[in-house]
């Protein structure tokens, strides 16, 4: 903390912030800048252009997609910092439990802290000393303001009108009239104690500045979290425990004891209340706001439209930006009631919908399992199979996905994630959303419901807790599906809800079983990449079959996109039949356009990423891996019947080898290898 400045300190302050040296701007210009300042992205999410802000993905545990939120926000805290309707609402986003909405605002609150601990962003105040020259305090040797007012704030007042005391610090300081009129458009009056003591002040000087201003410290504001100050929260409390006190503060007995004038506005404690200790350029966090008592929603009503804290007619102006939390069951009460209607035309609603997108699920299926070391109830380390957050994401992200008649689950997940679904395009995507978001039911919008996070959460703490997990020592993958059922059948009330995600599941079941047919494949390769570079080299068949340099050894030269090298290709048209076979092309016809559509994408997507491998067109990865994996195994007639029946020789010496290619090359441990495996075996789960 900066040591304090004595002597014509508010003067000192004044100066600093005319060179630059020190900011002088409300809550919404702070924040505004905070953001905007961290960089800006500009990205395609579901087919629609949106902004990426850096600030939202710093830290080891930062926010996860949440892009239209985010961008709502920033458009909220941006137009409010340009004076717009926004400074006279509160922000509230509405969304049911587990969905990111409270981790969302401590995070911009940890931010904000940080972004103010910058020494040239550092919030101060002032207090009056001297208190015993100006009588009336008792044992009172010094008041600070109670609303953490910013010095510039007292510097607007230091004169008996506002019209003076703009002359005086244009005079005093040289500003030229653009810079005054910029500094006084952020005037707001003192506080009622303020006002009332400088007013005291100023008697007892009898109006010299100079005097005045002795009376004066500047002091930096505390950015202590414990304390509220800056960043306070206020969770909605029980009807009988919770009272307006809480927010705005009451009459203090312990200072009536020592103020003589009981019209002193002192005798009023603000600090008492949440909304006084982040009055100065701060946010106020109110948690669940809609299940308060009407009296609290009625105090938020006053200090969100006219940003003051009133007591028995004493006004205190604010400067505070007002987030807000709510689940969607609350809110819908609340509206219900329409005498309740005021308080609602003062907040900007937004709706926070839940992660639709499995690769970035992917992130905060890691937030819940947590990236501490696992340990089972008998103390041994647990590991993790490299598939569970596969199929834990998955799983998830399949729930909160609306049935449509345009597109199946499996083709709304992987547009959803920017992959290719067939013939269907990211067109059709946007479409459905929009057409979904104009319900004026909230829980039928896109992404709106589904298992949440802390759902994820309970999963997760089931497979720890399960004998299979401990006594293997693994976390493998495929019991995650057991896990999700129970938390479906213990904590979704709604039958149709219930029956819907039981059926996601199971889709979500036959991916990972897609999955685990890539990963024998590259067991029995011995190659972490082999169908990866199966699926690049049908691609690049096809490509140059039809090419005019192709000789009669079909042997075809291409420049590599991702390495820029010269490679040399055999291409083999009963492999590349063999594949489209197995897609289900039986004509020319077909097979033409299915070609053409491979060399089309080919064409898109390494323009813009040339690392692009194909492996998100699952069809055509299954349907490679079914060739490659029946027509590998000579007499064994697949490497399922190999795997499965190891009674010779040969057999169990390919099974020892795949275990210990999936042990050292694919990240697997010796239980969850061998239950892959069986798995890989039995005919669950195949589609």
């Amino acid at each position: 903390m900066a040591a304090k400045i004595k002597g014509n300190a508010l003067l000192e302050h004044v100066d600093a912030v005319k060179k630059g040296k020190r900011a002088f701007e409300d809550a919404f210009q702070g924040v505004s800048r905070m953001i905007l300042d961290a960089g800006i992205q500009k990205i395609t999410v579901k087919g629609k252009s949106t902004y990426q802000f850096n600030l939202f993905s710093q830290g080891e545990k930062h926010l996860v997609g949440m892009y239209d939120e985010i961008n709502a926000f920033v458009s909220f805290v941006k137009d409010a910092s340009e004076g717009g309707s926004s400074r006279e609402m509160a922000f509230v986003l509405v969304g049911e439990p587990g969905n990111g909405k409270t981790f969302f605002v401590d995070y911009l609150c940890d931010r904000y802290r940080e972004f103010l601990s910058i020494p040239e962003n550092q919030k101060f105040t002032f207090r009056f000393t001297h208190l015993d020259q100006v009588g009336g305090y008792g044992q009172i040797q010094f008041i600070e303001s109670q609303t953490y007012e910013d010095p510039m704030i007292l510097a607007m007042s230091l004169e008996t009108t506002k019209g003076r005391s703009m002359e005086f610090l244009a005079k005093k300081f040289k500003f030229s009239d653009h810079q005054i009129e910029r500094i006084y458009a952020k005037y707001r009056p003192l506080g009622a104690c303020s006002a009332y003591i400088w007013n005291q002040i100023r008697e007892l000087c009898d109006n010299d500045i100079e005097k005045m201003l002795s009376f004066v410290e500047i002091t930096p504001v505390p950015l202590i979290e414990s304390l509220g100050t800056i960043t306070g929260k206020y969770p909605a409390k029980d009807k009988i425990t919770s009272s307006a006190v809480d927010l705005i503060g009451e009459e203090s007995i312990q200072r009536l004891l020592h103020i003589t004038d009981t019209n002193n506005p002192y005798r009023f404690d603000l600090r008492r209340g949440a909304l006084a200790r982040v009055a100065g350029g701060g946010i106020h966090f109110a948690d669940e706001i809609y299940k308060n008592k009407k009296d609290l929603v009625q105090v938020y009503l006053g200090v969100i439209q006219n940003r003051t804290i009133e007591l028995d007619g004493f006004k205190w102006p604010i400067d505070t930006l007002i987030i807000a939390t709510s689940n969607n069951s609350e809110f819908d009460t609340f509206l219900s009631e329409r005498e309740e209607a005021p308080i609602v035309d003062r907040c900007r609603i937004c709706y926070v919908a839940h992660n639709t997108d499995y690769k970035i699920q992917k992130t905060l299926t890691e937030y819940a399992i947590g990236k501490d070391v696992k340990r089972s109830l008998d103390h041994e380390i647990l590991h993790q199979d490299p598939n569970l957050n596969y199929a834990a994401s998955v799983a998830v992200v399949l729930t909160r996905l609306p049935k449509s008649e345009k597109l199946t689950p499996v083709e709304t997940l992987k547009l959803a994630a920017g992959e290719v679904a067939g013939e269907k395009s990211l067109k059709t995507l946007a479409e459905l959303i929009d057409t979904l978001n104009q319900d004026t039911d909230i829980t039928k919008r896109f992404g709106q419901k589904g298992l949440g996070q802390r759902n994820l959460g309970r999963a997760v703490q089931l497979l720890l807790e399960s004998s299979e997990t401990n006594e293997g020592k693994c976390m493998f993958a495929l019991d995650i599906f057991k896990a999700l059922e129970r938390t479906v059948l213990d904590y979704v009330q709604e039958p149709g809800d219930r029956a819907k995600y039981m059926e996601d599941l199971k889709i979500a079941r036959g991916l990972y079983r897609e999955r685990i047919m890539t990963e024998m494949f590259n067991a029995y390769m011995d190659e972490p990449l082999a169908i990866k570079k199966d699926v690049l080299n049908y691609v690049n068949m096809i490509i140059g079959v039809d090419a005019e340099q192709l000789g009669p050894d079909m042997m075809w030269k291409y420049k590599d996109p991702q390495t820029g090298e010269l490679k040399a290709l055999k291409i083999d048209e009963r492999y590349i039949k063999n594949v489209e076979e197995r897609l289900g092309l039986k004509t020319e016809e077909q097979r033409a356009s299915f070609r053409n559509s491979v060399r089309k994408i080919y064409g898109q997507k390494l323009s813009v990423d040339p690392n692009y491998d194909f492996m998100d067109n699952l069809e055509l990865v299954k349907a490679i891996t079914d060739v490659r994996l029946k027509s590998d195994i000579a007499g064994a007639g697949s490497l399922v019947g190999a795997l499965a029946n190891r009674t010779n020789e040969e057999n169990q010496k390919l099974y020892d080898r795949m275990i210990t290619t999936m042990n050292e090359k694919l990240g697997y441990c010796r239980t969850c290898a061998q239950k892959t495996i069986e798995y890989f075996c039995s005919q669950e789960d195949d589609n």
